[in-house]
């Protein structure tokens, strides 16, 4: 007997209305909370960064005439921002930033963060296919590419980084390291400097200690390194201990929970609150500029520490794991930099 086989059909079922309706809502709900969840999950200082590099693309669209452009809270946060947002205006935001003396590393990061923002408008329902695509295509510039454009510029700099660190000499790395007086402040200023001088720790990571982070018995700081994503532990130089013995004596530190660095008031007394990341920027300038040296970051406390490390005979492998780096590229650098070129080479017998 012959099986009896269905007809089947090329038209599908029709999807009831109700299940249709449901389904629209549904999409319609996701799309508005495209930029909500993305916030969500992202760390603040990342949230703070890509606001920065909104406010620039922002400004950009003011300057390029757009009537009623929006602000930088407004492409963070609204979907409905970015209606009438094209491939030529941001391809038009690179070259803008170019012409207005950007460092390429700025532009290539300042550009990541529009193309990720219309990526998320595209999601929402703002952008069609074709304008997100053509978005999505606009390129920033490779190393070799920087270097041929920054060649055939005046201006060549605007941005958070420097193009090159400030120096720091052992002397002056000496003296940071050291409070400048005895009010409490000027002991926390000792420990935070010897943290940054001894330790090459980021500004974010700094900010982020706890007072349960330090173990003086075990001469251990234990921190989270935000690059890389996970928790380390340094063993603590002869300095660092002596800056945080005579520091934690000036606060509270029963709660292990509470921020290691306290913000300061007028007189050198401190208070319960943490320093933030701002607050550590601006006074390391300011203990900087009292010996001397203009425009101090930590980012240039972490260069000094790196080089001083590879000077030292810090192997590469080493310098990547205690600076948190993801790739060998960087400490590398610093291992390359302390070598002496001529070092083989003989001139006589």
């Amino acid at each position: 007997m012959q099986a009896i086989i269905p007809s089947q059909s090329s038209t599908p079922a029709p999807v009831p209305e109700g299940l249709a309706l449901a389904g629209q809502a549904a999409n319609a709900y996701a799309r508005a909370a495209v930029f909500t969840d993305f916030l969500e999950r992202k760390a603040p200082r990342t949230v703070r960064r890509h606001r920065d590099d909104l406010a620039t693309f922002a400004a950009f669209l003011a300057e390029a005439g757009i009537p009623d452009p929006p602000d930088a809270d407004a492409l963070q946060t609204t979907p409905e921002a970015w209606r009438g947002i094209t491939w030529g205006l941001v391809a038009g935001f690179v070259r803008w930033m170019l012409a207005k003396g950007y460092a390429v590393g700025t532009v290539n990061v300042k550009l990541s963060t529009v193309k990720t923002y219309a990526k998320l408008a595209h999601a929402a329902g703002v952008l069609d296919n074709t304008e997100a695509a053509l978005i999505a295509n606009v390129r920033g510039y490779g190393h070799k590419e920087a270097a041929n454009l920054d060649a055939k510029r005046e201006t060549t700099r605007i941005g958070r980084k420097k193009a090159q660190p400030v120096r720091i000499t052992p002397e002056a790395a000496a003296i940071l390291k050291r409070p400048a007086d005895d009010t409490p402040q000027a002991k926390r200023d000792a420990a935070m400097m010897a943290l940054l001088l001894d330790h090459g720790l980021r500004v974010g990571e700094l900010a982020g200690l706890k007072v349960g982070d330090v173990n003086l018995e075990a001469w251990e700081l234990r921190f989270y390194r935000e690059k890389v994503k996970k928790t380390q532990t340094h063993r603590l130089t002869l300095d660092a201990v002596s800056a945080l013995v005579a520091y934690l004596a000036e606060i509270d530190a029963s709660d292990p929970e509470a921020p290691l660095l306290r913000a300061s008031k007028r007189g050198g007394q401190l208070t319960d609150k943490g320093m933030t990341t701002r607050a550590i920027t601006k006074r390391v300038r300011l203990l900087g500029e009292r010996l001397g040296i203009q425009g101090l970051s930590a980012h240039d406390c972490r260069h000094y520490w790196a080089t001083q490390a590879a000077r030292n005979g810090t192997d590469v492998l080493s310098l990547k794991q205690a600076g948190g780096w993801a790739s060998l590229a960087m400490p590398a650098r610093y291992v390359e930099e302390a070598e002496i070129a001529n070092e083989g080479v003989k001139l006589s017998s």
